[in-house]
């Protein structure tokens, strides 16, 4: 999951633009792991996993993909989005074309087997790492959208975006020392750009040359802005003109409110459009 451009609800993109999941085969190693700071010792231990700070992340990361708050919405979610990534679907924006949807779809007819997605398993091989539709069209975009009613479909769409995205990020940003606001800052990151070296992991790694984190005893808002630098920079240089809202308009104005710990009431805006959570 990776994408694009703005995103409007069914009619937009939905999921941000950047690097192909598993372009690295460390996507989930972490170079400089460090001893947790004293600051994130004295922090719940669940973090953003926490079952409410999860949800506001989901409606956080949803707001940039979605265009909504309500992120269970986006389960039926598919539509090629025109990002040479095929197309985009799901919570996450899993994409045909970068390994994640077929993973997905792999799991889940392992213990479904007679899902309605399963037949086109053969033709999700051919396409991974690819835009094209060969062998998807004109069927696959109705059987996800039928699919995504079953709960199972849906239980299995959460439980890869943990494994793949939220659950490294979550737990790489506890070992740099960060609150739930840095957890998030990863979350979304990692979601836009993917794991791997040349994802998330490296723009971390460039971050963590500008500036400590506090694991390593630096400041905390300082190493969030360093990493939010790199990470724009990074959207911009792979994507010209890119907004770039959800970085200026969300994550930078609640690292400038000093809202370390993601505290509610949030007002923020993407794309233009105000999203308040009380």
């Amino acid at each position: 999951m990776k994408r694009v451009g703005v995103l409007i609800l069914a009619a937009v993109p939905v999921v941000l633009a950047a690097t192909a999941y598993g372009s690295s085969p460390t996507a989930h190693d972490d170079p400089r792991p460090g001893p947790p700071s004293a600051a994130s010792q004295r922090r719940a231990p669940e973090g953003l996993a926490a079952p409410t700070m999860k949800n506001l992340a989901q409606k956080l990361v949803a707001s940039a993909e979605n265009s909504t708050l309500d992120w269970h919405s986006a389960y039926a979610y598919v539509q090629d989005i025109g990002d040479g990534q095929g197309y985009t679907a799901g919570i996450i924006g899993f994409c045909t074309g970068t390994h994640d949807l077929l993973v997905l779809v792999e799991h889940y007819t392992a213990a479904h087997p007679d899902n309605g997605l399963a037949r086109y398993l053969p033709a999700l091989r051919k396409v991974d790492g690819t835009a094209s539709h060969a062998g998807l069209d004109p069927g696959f975009p109705a059987a996800w959208r039928t699919e995504a009613k079953v709960p199972a479909f849906q239980a299995a769409q959460d439980a890869e975006r943990d494994r793949i995205y939220f659950d490294p990020a979550v737990s790489t940003a506890k070992r740099d020392g960060l609150g739930l606001l840095g957890q998030f800052i990863y979350y979304d990151a990692i979601v836009f750009h993917g794991p791997g070296t040349d994802g998330f992991y490296g723009i971390r790694e460039r971050a963590m040359r500008q500036a400590k984190t506090p694991a390593e005893g630096g400041s905390e808002k300082a190493y969030l802005s360093a990493f939010l630098d790199v990470r724009r920079a990074t959207m911009r240089a792979e994507h010209p003109g890119i907004d770039t809202s959800r970085i200026d308009t969300a994550q930078r104005k609640f690292l400038k409110e000093g809202n370390l710990e993601l505290r509610t009431p949030l007002v923020w805006k993407v794309y233009g459009e105000t999203y308040k959570v009380p």
